[in-house]
């Protein structure tokens, strides 16, 4: 029962190997199918490999990840967790943020990025620097405590003077 046409749907192949049957539709022509399941033969006289998975997976899961997925995980949990006015907050300082890390991964920011950007912070007001450094902190710290950030790129900034 090798390629045959289902009439008004187009053409399949069928067969059976070691007791499992095998088969795939619709295709449009017969020369389509008979080269689909030629494939298919092949695939099974020689599968593939499977990669071997070593005993350290903490190597091989990524830990770094973009700064707006960050971002948007710790507003979910802020939303959760915290209050409505803690989240309202949140959401302002996110806003500045995302218009020039958007693109950025976490392991991409550095302390000299996020100096950069509280010092320009500083200009409109000082409070207003600290309290954003320590929105920062709070994101980054949750992405380690969540295994997906490895590093604080805020770790070692000291707050603005106030006056």
């Amino acid at each position: 029962m090798s390629v045959y046409s289902v009439k008004g749907k187009g053409w399949r192949y069928g067969f059976t190997q070691k007791g499992t049957r095998h088969t795939e539709a619709w295709f449009k022509t017969k020369k389509e199918a008979k080269e689909a399941e030629a494939r298919k033969r092949q695939e099974l006289k020689n599968p593939q490999p499977v990669p071997q998975v070593e005993d350290s997976m903490a190597e091989q899961t990524p830990t770094d990840m973009g700064f707006l997925e960050l971002l948007n995980l710790r507003l979910d949990y802020v939303r959760a967790y915290k209050s409505q006015k803690y989240y309202v907050d949140h959401i302002y300082t996110a806003r500045k943020l995302v218009k020039g890390w958007r693109k950025l991964r976490c392991g991409e920011i550095t302390l000299q990025i996020v100096q950069a950007y509280l010092i320009k912070r500083a200009r409109v007001a000082a409070f207003t620097a600290n309290k954003e450094l320590r929105y920062l902190r709070a994101l980054f710290n949750f992405g380690i405590k969540q295994g997906l950030v490895k590093t604080n790129p805020t770790q070692g900034l000291e707050f603005m003077p106030v006056d």
